[in-house]
């Protein structure tokens, strides 16, 4: 199982630039061999509040992630979340608050996180998060 990062999406989304970066490209490896992919509310709610989304955007967005599997987070979750962000607090790096709960999630699931954000390539030096590349 693979857990996709909003900011993967949100260049496989894109209309205005090629998406031929490598995140992408990984991306659609992993819908060819069939690989399961997982998502959480909170990256459908980053998407769906992207600047300048028709609504019939918005719904077909909607559509798609309705067929993932969708993790929801526990009051555990957010416990590791937090752990997760003092850690890397601790190494002198800022994790978001969402990105630590994404990192959270994937690391209690045992599930690789494919992700074009830098700040996780550096947290997973920190925590036991796995990249997929």
């Amino acid at each position: 199982m693979l857990f996709v990062d909003t900011s993967v999406w949100s260049l496989a989304l894109r209309r205005d630039r090629a998406a031929d970066e490598a995140p992408v490209a990984a991306l659609r490896r992993a819908v060819a061999d069939g690989q399961l992919l997982c998502t959480t509310g909170i990256v459908l709610q980053e998407l769906l509040q992207g600047r300048g989304l028709r609504a019939d955007t918005r719904a077909a967005i909607a559509e798609r992630f309705a067929g993932l599997i969708h993790l929801h987070p526990r009051t555990e979750d957010h416990e590791r979340a937090a752990e997760v962000f003092a850690r890397c607090r601790a190494a002198g790096m800022q994790l978001g608050t969402i990105d630590a709960l994404i990192a959270a999630l994937c690391i209690q699931q045992d599930v690789a996180l494919l992700t074009a954000d830098r700040d996780f390539e550096r947290a997973a030096e920190v925590v036991p998060l796995r990249l997929a590349g």
